[in-house]
């Protein structure tokens, strides 16, 4: 069972995508600019493939991603978070404010 504690340790933001685009040689893989509020947007990469029908339709979209992972690297990327989402198969959706908020806005 996990405690507030452990759950206190984990760092959810909004961010906006501010490109994705399919990774090269992979059957799951969308490779995300994410403006976190952070003085670069961060890379983030996600099998999502089967989600998106264009991964154009990402851009501009706020979203929620797990900001304080350690780095790690997917088919030769660095990934530097994880996209929060809820469910598989048909019950996959993407966790999205309901209004606008600034780039970096924590949930609580």
């Amino acid at each position: 069972m996990a405690t507030i504690e452990d759950l206190q340790k984990i760092e959810v933001r909004v961010g906006t995508v501010r490109s994705a685009e399919r990774v090269p040689d992979t059957d799951k893989l969308i490779k995300l600019m994410v403006d976190l509020g952070e003085a670069a947007p961060r890379q983030i990469v996600s099998g999502i493939v089967e989600y998106v029908s264009e991964t154009s339709s990402l851009v501009g979209r706020q979203l929620a991603f797990i900001t304080n992972l350690e780095q790690r690297t997917i088919c030769g990327l660095e990934s530097n978070g994880m996209l929060f989402a809820v469910g598989k198969g048909e019950s996959f959706a993407f966790l999205t404010p309901d209004r606008c908020v600034p780039p970096g806005t924590g949930a609580h």
